[in-house]
């Protein structure tokens, strides 16, 4: 019955065989090709990867922003793959183009770097870069880009989004600005870290003490705390203070002014009506100031009954 049994068996995969239609075999052929090369193609991007975020984080070691030229910003942030988020400051350092608006926002830049690369949050998800204009025109160009500083924030996937430029002109460049927009564009917080700084400490312990000596010499003789056009010289220069927005430049810590890198001209006027530069507050203090003091004058020859000419010059 064994014996008998074989045959058959063999006779019946024999008709399956045959019932396999003929082109079958290319196709299940190509099948396992485009598969295998799927899977190379795949394990290619894995490692290109890996070996950028490795890069990346062996500049990360060395400083917490890494300079970067026209080949590398092609290479490590527009090309894919990519899986981390790159935050972008382009400016224009260079000595000749006398932008110290770059300056200051560098400084603040740097304290925010820092305080990401020495915190315990620190991982391979977020990097800070630079591009200046002077090593990466040919960016600059490629992105319309006619002004700096700007900051830019480059996702991890797609391109980048009008939110992902960050707004200096109206929120200023304070380092902790640049924190809770980086928090809401890529759910990482970082804590600002300020390096310590006395020289408020020992401006108010100067004047403390200025005034404290004041008052100890003239301690016999105290009526010009009484003295109405003092006090009211103070109340003043708080108003001018407050008026100008003197206050909003400590909150918001807006540029000094603005220069265009490709012509150089310098603007101390803010286009917008929501922001505006420390030079238009100083500007409006000053007018201010003199407006003031003309109705000072003008209040002082009508009421005063001194010589007719000096009223007029009044």
């Amino acid at each position: 019955m064994g014996a008998r049994a074989a045959p058959s068996r063999r006779r019946q995969a024999g008709r399956r065989l045959r019932y396999l239609p003929t082109g079958s075999f290319p196709f299940l052929l190509l099948l396992l090709l485009l598969c295998i090369q799927l899977g190379g193609g795949q394990k290619k991007k894995e490692n290109l990867l890996a070996e950028k975020v490795e890069q990346l984080m062996e500049w990360s070691s060395r400083r917490s922003i890494f300079r970067m030229n026209g080949d590398k910003f092609r290479k490590f942030i527009k090309a894919p793959p990519r899986n981390y988020s790159m935050i972008v400051m382009f400016t224009a350092l260079q000595p000749q183009r006398q932008c110290s608006v770059c300056r200051q926002a560098n400084e603040e830049y740097q304290i925010l770097a820092n305080s990401w690369r020495y915190s315990s949050a620190f991982c391979n998800k977020l990097f800070f870069s630079m591009v200046d204009y002077d090593e990466g025109t040919d960016v600059f160009q490629q992105l319309n880009m006619n002004s700096a500083p700007t900051f830019m924030h480059f996702p991890p996937k797609g391109r980048p989004k009008r939110a992902d430029t960050f707004d200096l002109q109206r929120i200023g460049f304070a380092a902790e600005q640049l924190a809770k927009w980086i928090a809401d564009r890529t759910d990482v917080h970082i804590r600002v870290f300020r390096p310590p700084n006395y020289s408020g400490t020992i401006a108010l312990a100067l004047l403390v003490s200025l005034v404290g000596g004041l008052l100890y010499l003239r301690r016999n003789n105290l009526e010009f705390i009484y003295n109405k056009t003092g006090w009211a010289m103070v109340s003043l220069c708080i108003v001018f203070a407050m008026t100008s927005g003197q206050m909003w430049n400590h909150i918001r810590g807006p540029p000094y002014a603005h220069k265009n890198p490709h012509n150089g001209q310098v603007s101390y006027i803010h286009g917008s009506s929501q922001a505006q530069f420390v030079a238009e507050s100083h500007i409006i203090l000053v007018l201010n100031a003199a407006i003031t003091m003309g109705m000072v004058l003008l209040n002082e020859a009508a009421t005063s009954k001194g010589d007719v000419g000096k009223r007029r010059t009044f």
